[in-house]
Parts: C-alpha cells; sequence; structure tokens
C-alpha cells in the first residue's frame, strides 16, 4: 500500500522519492529538449513533487534542531 503523503513517509522513503523523481525530471527534460515529450506538464508535477519532498525534509531538519536545541538547554 502506497502512503499518501509525504508527512507520512519515513526519511529514507523520501530521500529514494527524492532521487527517484529529480531522475524522472532529468529524463523528462531531456526529452522535452529534444522534442520527444508530448505532455510538458509531467515536467511541473514532478518539480512540485520535488519541491514537497525538500520541504518536508526541511520540515523534520528544522524540528530536529530545536528538540536538540530545547534539550541542551534544559
Amino acid at each position: 500500500m502506497a502512503k499518501s503523503t509525504t508527512h507520512e513517509l519515513s526519511d529514507s522513503e523520501l530521500l529514494d522519492g527524492l532521487s527517484r523523481h529529480k531522475q524522472e525530471l532529468l529524463d523528462l527534460r531531456f526529452k522535452h529538449a529534444t522534442g520527444s515529450l508530448e505532455n510538458t506538464s509531467k515536467i511541473a508535477s514532478h518539480k512540485r513533487e520535488v519541491a514537497r519532498i525538500l520541504t518536508e525534509l526541511r520540515v523534520r531538519e528544522i524540528a530536529a534542531a530545536e528538540a536538540a536545541s530545547k534539550e541542551t538547554t534544559s
């Protein structure tokens, strides 16, 4: 069963997805440049997914830093 949102994925799943979407985005850009891409909306879709994943990773990084900061001051 696939998980529906980036919030529900583990860090390793997010990193795997990031890698997969970046590779697909590269392939789509190459196809677009060579004129063999029929549906250009896929490029925007993959760019959005990369942004979602990066945002979720950053949110988790900030939360971890805040938790470490609170632990240090307490």
